[in-house]
């Protein structure tokens, strides 16, 4: 608190796209099911963000406690994995209905595993829809898909999933609405004179052992996973925000610009992440070969590479994979990119100096116009 006795707020970072993970305890009615209590205000807050022309995915958990509450005998603490799956695949139409009640624009329901993000081709394919979903005007609404993960529901997992969303979509600004105000120095409940820390620089072993265990009952997650979270995001060049999601007044001061909360900084700018990690990335053998048209535009003009621009393919590449760029004219070749390929060293050599408008026809289905987007690429 400043001199007057008032909380100290800290200005938001500068965004147009940002992930806003919402957490069990927000969304749990008491005894059970969901409640639209809070939910409202955070949906009264990404409306008017939308408003205002900004991009906003959410990441909301609550699946399982809707399901408690069509099946309340099966809900009991310590139910078997299978138990709990049932209870989210029961909940998760609730959990999308209560999101589609407070929207006009429609609702999309996304559904993700670890396993999705791991494997690059999966990964650009979660990335294609979530953008692709943002362009259309829709609202994105994503959960684990607990009911095939075939891992156990760990301590969090939607924290760390909500990081992993906002590095996919290049977010700006990762927003975890939680139901206490934000990174304290001790426990508040232990420690009444614990003092909210507003702004974290960087996420030092003594600032993480400030984070307890788990949270309410009715979450799996609690700070310390949030600050796991807030790291995964920090690596991708993205500020996390902490605040409370039940506090009207807190929900006002973000449309305003300010924060009373925690505001976790990244180490790094996101373009300046990005670009190391394009640039530092493994490479598969091959390269795809384009001409000084192509080599200029890339160069020059900051422009994806497109189709009309590509002489051929070499090795074996897979889509998804990092491959170098290599203009070949008749004073040899240099290598002048590298970057992310939408398609295999097969597909490129079959759309190679044709239009982005005849790759479905030549091949019968299609990734996009680019064979490598420009957010995917790096200069060499």
């Amino acid at each position: 608190m400043n001199a007057a006795g008032e909380r100290e707020t800290v200005a938001l970072p500068a965004w147009r796209r940002a992930v806003l993970k919402v957490g069990s305890s927000l969304l749990a009615a008491d005894g059970g099911g969901l409640s639209p209590r809070f939910a409202l205000g955070l949906a009264q807050f990404v409306s008017s963000n939308l408003a205002a022309g900004r991009e906003v995915v959410i990441v909301s958990s609550g699946a399982v406690a809707a399901g408690r509450a069509i099946v309340p005998k099966a809900a009991e603490a310590g139910a078997a994995m299978a138990a709990r799956q049932a209870l989210a695949a029961l909940g998760q139409a609730q959990l999308i209905g209560l999101w589609q009640r407070f929207f006009e624009r429609p609702v999309a329901q996304v559904l993700l595993t670890h396993d999705d993000l791991r494997n690059r081709r999966r990964y650009l394919n979660a990335r294609a829809t979530l953008n692709e979903l943002l362009a259309l005007g829709a609202l994105p609404v994503v959960n684990e898909n607990d009911t095939v993960s075939v891992d156990e529901l760990k301590l969090g997992d939607n924290d760390n999933l909500a990081a992993i969303v906002a590095a996919l979509i290049d977010a700006d600004v990762l927003f975890i609405a939680t139901d206490i105000d934000g990174l304290y120095d001790a426990d508040p409940r232990a420690h009444p004179g614990a003092r909210l820390m507003p702004e974290v620089a960087e996420l030092t072993p003594a600032v993480l052992a400030m984070a307890g265990g788990s949270g309410s009952a009715a979450g799996t997650g609690g700070m310390r996973t949030k600050l796991e979270a807030a790291a995964k995001a920090g690596a991708a060049g993205i500020d996390t925000v902490l605040f409370n999601g039940r506090r009207a007044e807190v929900l006002r001061q973000l449309l305003q610009g300010r924060l009373e909360g925690t505001r976790i900084r990244a180490a790094h700018s996101r373009i300046a992440a990005r670009k190391y990690w394009l640039r530092h990335a493994p490479l598969e053998p091959g390269a795809i070969v384009v001409d000084a048209g192509a080599a200029g535009a890339l160069t020059g003009k900051g422009a994806s590479l497109l189709p009309g621009g590509v002489l051929g393919a070499e090795g074996d590449f897979r889509r998804g994979d990092m491959v170098e760029v290599v203009q070949r004219d008749g004073d040899g070749e240099r290598r002048i990119a590298r970057g992310i390929s939408q398609y295999s060293a097969v597909d490129v050599r079959r759309i190679a100096r044709r239009h982005s408008r005849d790759i479905e026809s030549i091949l019968g289905y299609n990734y996009g116009g680019n064979v490598i987007h420009r957010d995917d690429l790096v200069l060499l």
